[in-house]
């Protein structure tokens, strides 16, 4: 499933823009376990997290002269009774003075008229109702990981 959104993300971005490109790096792990989600709502996750890689990516590259190459990476793994989901770019990252802002309903680091700030706090939300988390490893003027940890039925 996260293979299929992340193409799909991927595709909408590159239709929107014929000079974006981002390298895509996998690391899915088959036997991470099977987690209960309703595939509508799990996929609105998948879709922002992805959307918002592909969004720094992209954004860092028009402001970039040089050698920076766009990666996005997403990998699954299984951690103590966990399924993992980590989505890390290699763009800007978010400034540490707003990063505890990034769940609040219609907060945005976008610019007007580009994004609702309703996408993090939804999928923030989703996640929660799961009984899972998402955790953000920041690295301002690098990029930022976002993991997603759901717990495996028992």
């Amino acid at each position: 499933m996260a293979k299929e959104y992340l193409l799909l993300s991927y595709h909408g971005l590159s239709a929107k823009d014929k000079n974006f490109h981002a390298e895509i790096k996998t690391d899915f792990n088959e036997t991470a376990g099977k987690i209960n989600i309703v595939p509508q709502e799990f996929g609105r996750v998948l879709l922002n997290l992805f959307n918002n890689a592909f969004y720094a990516v992209h954004e860092k590259k028009q402001k970039q002269n040089g050698d920076y190459q766009p990666a996005v990476t997403v990998s699954t793994s299984r951690e103590n009774g966990h399924v993992i989901l980590k989505v890390s770019d290699n763009g800007n990252g978010i400034s540490q003075n707003i990063i505890d802002k990034i769940f609040q309903p219609f907060f945005t680091t976008k610019p007007s008229g580009e994004g609702t700030g309703l996408g993090l706090s939804l999928s923030y939300d989703i996640i929660k109702t799961y009984g899972g988390e998402i955790k953000v490893n920041n690295k301002e003027g690098e990029g930022i990981d976002f993991i997603v940890v759901l717990p495996v039925p028992s």
